[in-house]
């Protein structure tokens, strides 16, 4: 693993001006940087070129999204963003059908992706406290992030080929965002990824 490949999907709207997963986006590059990987960089904020953003994904070996999650959806720029990419990757690097033959075509859906051999891992940014997903009786009904609102991203990039690595969910960043919490996160998430590089490294 050589090259990483860093999508922030912080949208600045509204209330919004996308500071923390641009910090989030800044703690990666740090951590990467240290570790001697080569890195690029795509802020979805700024125009793209949808090609280019292709290349990206070919070129890297890992691909890291750090999302907020709006209305339990991803923000709409970073929908368009994945929706205009991908469909510039049809036989292009990162999918080349959707894995079915006309011959039986009840089997093999997502099985048409590019990217095998490729990874990726996922941050999200949270109002919700982390009990809102593990206390029964409270709104997540005990799904966890990956298993409920992520699930259809996890599965997008399935479809590409791509492996999924442990992921990492910031909890209660607004209601609750003193600058303690924030500080917190940070340490434990620059331990947390260090950590998961240094894992995969030694894999090579």
């Amino acid at each position: 693993m050589k090259n990483v490949f860093i999508i922030n999907g912080g949208l600045k709207h509204a209330h919004s001006g996308g500071k923390l997963n641009h910090s989030i986006t800044n703690w990666s590059e740090e951590i990467l940087k240290d570790l001697g990987l080569n890195i690029r960089i795509t802020d979805i904020n700024d125009e793209f070129d949808s090609q280019e953003e292709v290349e990206n994904y070919k070129w890297a070996d890992l691909i890291i999204y750090h999302i907020p999650i709006w209305w339990f959806q991803v923000p709409y720029r970073f929908k368009f963003y994945i929706d205009d990419v991908f469909t510039a990757g049809y036989n292009n690097g990162i999918y080349a059908s959707d894995g079915r033959s006309r011959k039986n075509p009840a089997i093999n859906y997502g099985k048409g992706g590019l990217m095998h051999g490729k990874k990726y891992l996922v941050t999200s940014t949270w109002n919700a406290p982390k009990e809102a997903f593990t206390l029964e009786g409270e709104f997540f009904e005990q799904k966890s992030v990956d298993d409920g609102v992520l699930f259809g991203f996890h599965k997008m990039n399935e479809f590409t080929g791509m492996t999924r690595l442990n992921g990492f969910h910031f909890h209660d960043i607004e209601k609750n965002a003193t600058p303690e919490l924030i500080k917190a996160y940070e340490n434990e998430y620059k331990l947390f990824l260090k950590n998961e590089i240094e894992q995969q490294l030694k894999m090579i």
